[in-house]
């Protein structure tokens, strides 16, 4: 009997009719496998995973393969983006076991939990026969394996034991910049060959290592990055907002798939890049994007999509490439004469059956996109778009995931000026607040008027960073204070005394082991991300309990960063504002516009953090003492907990703050 069909998740929900016996991870299969004595078959996807439907239409609908795997095993399906917890820690024993990771994963278990077998994507034949022979081995050798799977699970259990922790070295910034320096690809930009992601934590650190080092090369690398990023065929041209990845070196071929953390990361990268070049290019990427989220991404009941699909088995990016033919129907003589150099339209295409994904030619620059007569062209495409079958959209509502779309759209509301982001971005709040904030804990997901799973450390992270944007960039105060309300519970649920850094996941007796992590995988490591927010606790409440938390998850990391810094550009960047003379900014005024701080945020202060003067009821301590200005807007520059004489002159402060 399936049993994914009262599930909630989409990913789980797609495979509701699959043949194959399939669970929910979840005690019940892991009674069913001890009252059997078989052991199970674990596959771990997501719902815009492309092979991970093509492995469901090759052999998870086939009477076959399930014939093979409900005779034989207990069948569980585990949605990673609902549980990554379950998905990082069999993602170890795959990459351990095989060299490689990926999704699906497909992972052969014990009762107990215990991998022994584990692989990615298999073709139908090929499952057949590998399922086959586990089956045979567990029968005849079933004693050996479970010794086996034992002995994988202590060995991935001692690779997760803490480091003891190290004194902060600067030696960190100079060896990774050695390593991005060493791999950086000087014709398109990126580090290394295909396939090539979006590095959004490199790039923040690279812009830091830049301003710290007094070097131009660093920032040159990442503006070169950025530039090749939007011209091509990664950044979707006409809708705004960034596929997965580049399949190719040169970022023209994308896995079509888009994804809400990508995105909201990118944004701000792409507006600290503008902060640092002022050139605007990066800005209107930033527009676009979030512009994309807002269209695309917010929905409806509340909250922001995880992801996108890259499109049907054997059809995948079909919404966004064009035959020449098509387009010749919908644009004017004129426009095409325009069109098609610019975005490199040919008969031949550049993509699978003669069709051309956008892609900005050289040696047309960015700004070519203002001309009248090829947004005129550029409209008529994408309304002739909007009018396609739309790529399939995961709509449920991941806390951590929103809560980096928050931080998103308050940095847009800030170094863009647009206070319509903060809107987008208050609202994000509000709907979490109210549907996965249950009696002093966060919940990881929402979906269809349920809210389930236990939050994890990346939920409070993120969305404790989010907040804490948000409070930054309109000074409501209700924002800081749910912040710290969180950071309480974080500490109380995640913090490992003996590791000095936060476990990802809750205690569960169902998991092999509790993972403290530093590397940055797709997204930031919440460890490095807790580590900022301590600092800037730190810095609003005069507190040395947040800036002893934030050091010892440094310590804790150093020898991990020594070893290969580009891997962790989050803790990085926690390390370079612990050192790199921090700042804050109070605005005292009696209008308290936070827009008052626009000329500050136009400029690119890493190590600054925000705070607004209300008065002596102030929930903040960084400005409780601040008296309200009734005069002329007052700042207050302060450093190590003392502050300068207020003045009226911003200007004084920016050049402080540059120099």
């Amino acid at each position: 009997m399936n049993r994914l069909a009262q599930e909630k998740s989409p990913y789980l929900l797609q495979h509701r009719e699959n043949p194959v016996d399939w669970y929910p991870w979840g005690e019940e299969a892991f009674a069913a496998a001890r009252a059997t004595h078989k052991p199970i078959f674990l596959s771990i996807g997501y719902s815009t995973c492309y092979w991970c439907h093509v492995m469901e239409k090759d052999s998870f609908e086939k009477e076959d393969v399930a014939a093979v795997l409900n005779e034989s095993f207990i069948c569980v399906k585990v949605d990673r983006e609902e549980r990554p917890d379950v998905d990082q820690i069999y993602m170890e024993a795959v990459v351990a076991l095989t060299g490689h990771g990926g999704w699906p994963m497909s992972v052969f278990l014990t009762p107990e939990l215990q991998p022994f077998f584990c692989g990615t994507f298999f073709p139908h034949d090929q499952f057949i026969e590998v399922a086959a022979k586990v089956h045979q081995f567990w029968q005849n050798q079933g004693e050996d394996l479970k010794r086996s799977a034992e002995r994988i699970t202590n060995y991935l259990s001692s690779q997760v034991a803490p480091s003891a922790p190290e004194d902060f070295s600067a030696e960190n910034f100079h060896l990774a910049y050695a390593e991005f320096a060493r791999s950086f690809d000087e014709a398109h930009g990126g580090f290394g060959g295909a396939p090539k992601f979006p590095p959004s934590m490199s790039a923040r650190f690279l812009l830091r290592h830049a301003r710290q080092s007094k070097s131009n090369q660093p920032q040159e690398m990442v503006v070169k990055t950025l530039k090749k990023m939007a011209e091509g065929g990664i950044y979707d041209q006409l809708g705004g907002g960034f596929h997965r990845y580049a399949t190719d070196a040169n970022w023209l071929v994308p896995h079509f798939e888009k994804m809400l953390y990508d995105n909201a990361l990118l944004v701000v990268t792409y507006l600290e890049a503008y902060q640092a070049s002022q050139d605007p290019l990066f800005k209107t990427v930033a527009i676009e994007t979030l512009d994309y989220l807002r269209r695309e991404m917010l929905l409806p009941t509340g909250g922001l999509a995880s992801a996108q699909d890259a499109g049907e088995v054997g059809r995948e990016g079909e919404y966004y490439v064009w035959q020449k033919s098509d387009l010749q129907k919908l644009l004017t003589p004129e426009e095409q004469s325009l069109f098609f150099v610019v975005y490199g339209i040919t008969d031949r295409g550049n993509f699978e059956h003669q069709t051309n994904i956008l892609s900005l030619q050289s040696p047309y620059e960015w700004s070519v996109k203002s001309k009248p007569l090829l947004r005129s062209a550029m409209a008529k495409v994408f309304k002739f778009r909007t009018d396609r079958v739309a790529p399939y959209r995961d709509d449920k509502v991941l806390t951590a995931w929103n809560g980096l779309g928050i931080s998103a759209f308050a940095h847009g509301a800030r170094i863009i000026g647009d206070q319509s982001y903060a809107e987008v971005g208050e609202e994000l709040a509000v709907f979490i607040r109210s549907t996965l904030w249950r009696d002093g804990e966060l919940l990881r997901r929402y979906r269809d008027g349920e809210a389930k799973f236990a939050g994890y450390l990346e939920d409070y992270a993120y969305l404790i960073q989010g907040l804490l944007d948000l409070y930054q960039c309109n000074g409501q105060e209700e924002w800081y204070s749910w912040a710290v309300e969180l950071q309480t519970r974080q500490d109380e649920l995640f913090w490992n005394s003996e590791g000095s850094a936060y476990f990802f996941a809750k205690k569960d007796l169902a998991l092999l082991h509790r993972r403290a992590d530093f590397t940055d995988s797709a997204a930031p490591s919440p460890n490095g991300i807790s580590a900022l927010n301590c600092l800037k606790f730190f810095h609003y409440s005069g507190d040395s309990k947040y800036k002893s938390r934030a050091e010892a998850i440094l310590r804790a990391g150093q020898s991990h960063v020594r070893r290969y810094g580009p891997a962790f550009s989050t803790m990085l960047l926690a390390q370079e504002f612990l050192t790199g003379d921090p700042a804050d900014v109070v605005l005292s005024a009696n209008n308290g516009k936070p827009e008052l701080l626009s000329p500050l945020w136009q400029t690119f202060t890493p190590n600054t953090i925000f705070g607004y003067a209300t008065g002596p009821s102030s929930l903040i301590p960084l400005t409780r003492d601040k008296k309200v200005s009734e005069g002329e807007p007052l700042f207050y520059l302060c450093r190590s907990q003392a502050c300068q004489t207020p003045t009226s002159d911003l200007k004084r402060i920016i050049a402080e703050l540059q120099a």
